[in-house]
């Protein structure tokens, strides 16, 4: 008797925007790139609550500026408020941040680098095929914020330089590395794509992640 195959689950997304031309355009769009997601919508901050508690999406795409609720006006400070809430009550759930303003983000930076989802910032002027990408990357549990939060300083965590040295130095693969900080693999993969953000190295079609984050380190002297 043949097993039948798992079915797979239903990728689910959820579009926050209080400006209904923008939210129809980001939720036609991701409809043609993922005709089998279920796409829910939000204006407010308050029903994004609602509707991520109700439906535990698994991505989430917020535009920075965006009302607490139908009364009052859009703030960027309820956009703040929000990816932080989220952020600490569900550490896993992929952003991306639809925004003309992410360098307020600067203010988020210590939550998103303890974040473990994909968190990836889209300016509202990109075309299609770049705001796919975020879209990608984020769902992959990568992380890409403003190159503002990038340079300022290159503030390394101490784990994050025992990831390079053991990787690079001792030649270990990320399940040797989770034994010897005593983490778990996860975390290990966790501190990779801040790493990899903070050196602005990123996925790109025929190079190797893993090579592109070696050199840059390197280069910055995080390693000999």
């Amino acid at each position: 008797m043949r097993q039948k195959p798992l079915e797979q689950k239903q990728q689910k997304f959820l579009v926050l925007d209080d400006h209904e031309l923008v939210l129809g355009g980001t939720t036609e769009v991701l409809k043609r790139h993922y005709p089998e997601a279920e796409i829910l919508t939000a204006q407010t901050a308050q029903r994004a609550q609602v509707q991520i508690e109700r439906y535990r999406p698994d991505l989430v795409v917020i535009d920075l500026s965006i009302p607490e609720d139908s009364s009052v006006t859009a703030r960027v400070e309820t956009g703040l408020q929000l990816i932080e809430t989220l952020m600490e009550s569900y550490p896993t759930l992929n952003i991306v941040v639809q925004s003309t303003h992410p360098r307020s983000l600067i203010r988020l930076k210590h939550g998103i680098d303890a974040h473990e989802g994909g968190f990836t910032v889209a300016d509202k002027n990109l075309s299609v095929v770049e705001m796919i990408k975020r879209v990608e990357w984020a769902l992959q549990g990568v992380n890409y914020t403003p190159q503002e939060m990038r340079e300022k300083g290159l503030e390394f965590k101490p784990e994050w330089l025992e990831v390079l040295k053991l990787a690079f130095a001792e030649e270990l693969q990320d399940k040797e590395i989770a034994k010897r900080m005593k983490v778990v693999e996860k975390t290990v993969r966790n501190y990779w794509t801040k790493i990899q953000d903070t050196l602005g190295v990123y996925p790109e079609p025929g190079k190797n992640l893993r090579i592109q984050t070696e050199m840059k380190a390197r280069e910055r002297g995080l390693i000999d």
